[in-house]
């Protein structure tokens, strides 16, 4: 019996609190979740990446990355994010003959992903 109770007065006492709705509500508040989307990141596929997937591909490019849905594909299932993250020199690295893209346009495409690869 002696257990049982120390138990219950345990969990009362760990879920004891001194923060009430209004402050829960204020911190959800104050700190909205920023997720990336599409229109975040297309210009980085539009200043760079069309100069060869373009609307037909250019330079031997294999697809084009002119819209959502062909740079979500290539996201999905063609690497783009390994093809980008790429060091400096390194066969495969996109764009191809460099330079490579700024590690914060790298970042943002990555979070994109991360966020869901959301249009809007």
């Amino acid at each position: 019996m002696k257990q049982y109770c120390f138990l219950f007065f345990s969990a009362l006492l760990v879920n004891c609190t001194t923060s009430t709705y209004d402050d829960i509500v204020a911190i959800d508040e104050q700190d909205p979740i920023e997720v990336v989307t599409f229109q975040e990141v297309a210009f980085v596929f539009e200043n760079v990446c069309t100069a060869c997937h373009s609307n037909p591909p250019q330079n031997g490019a294999p697809m084009p990355l002119t819209n959502y849905s062909e740079i979500k594909n290539a996201v999905e299932t063609r690497d783009l994010i390994d093809r980008i993250s790429r060091n400096e020199g390194e066969q495969g690295l996109m764009p191809l003959g460099g330079p490579r893209l700024p590690q914060q346009q790298i970042d943002l495409i990555i979070q994109w992903n991360q966020d869901g690869l959301l249009e809007n």
